[in-house]
């Protein structure tokens, strides 16, 4: 094709460059919740939907499952919970060339998880009328919202095939207060402060 001038021709080739507004849609799960779920007092099982909007912005779902069935050592209580949680929010690439094969992502998260915990422990001694009264308290309903900043890097293995990982920073913004205080994990999140650091291993599927 002949082009008229220099800046014609580089506009085509500029057009030839540029993404599609929606370049594709990845899902993925998480390797490393699932990981804490099996070894340690609390873990997640997590999946996430992500669109890729000009290879830049990735509007992302992601929703999972926090466990946990725990015995602490040093007051003999015991918590279980297994319940959802859910994040959306946005990650933005920030590398140079976005068809190169490895993405560097910065964003943030908005989340909150309603559930229910278990927590049952040693009787209490009665001060008032003396003996003993049980401490067991089963489906308490506790709720958190909070945010999270996000840093991740992305790298295609095979064909569609990508392997990522991510660290967040989470702040909580409404933590409800339960008939037994708070809850010892908050699922999604993690022990139940108001600040935590968390992260991912994920696997994804980018179609």
């Amino acid at each position: 094709m002949q082009y008229s001038s220099p800046q014609e021709a580089a506009a085509a080739l500029e057009a030839k460059r540029r993404m599609p507004f929606l370049a594709g849609v990845s899902i993925s799960a998480d390797l490393c919740g699932a990981i804490m779920a099996a070894c340690t007092p609390y873990g997640q099982y997590e999946a996430a939907a992500r669109l890729n909007l000009r290879g830049r912005y990735f509007p992302v779902f992601e929703m999972g499952m926090g466990v946990s069935n725990h015995t602490n050592d040093a007051t003999d209580l015991h918590y279980k919970v297994h319940s959802p949680y859910y994040r959306i929010g946005l990650d933005y690439n920030v590398a140079k060339n976005v068809r190169a094969q490895g993405r560097i992502f910065v964003g943030v998260r908005y989340a909150f998880s309603t559930y229910k915990f278990d927590v049952d422990g040693p009787d209490m001694v009665d001060p008032v009328y003396g003996g003993n009264v049980p401490f067991s308290y089963h489906g308490v309903r506790g709720t958190n919202h909070w945010g999270e900043a996000v840093f991740g890097l992305e790298a295609r293995v095979w064909g569609i095939l990508h392997l990522g990982w991510s660290i967040r920073y989470r702040m909580r913004f409404y933590n409800k207060h339960t008939i037994v205080d708070n809850s010892w994990y908050v699922p999604g999140y993690g022990k139940n402060d108001t600040h935590a650091i968390g992260g991912t291993f994920n696997v994804v599927v980018d179609i």
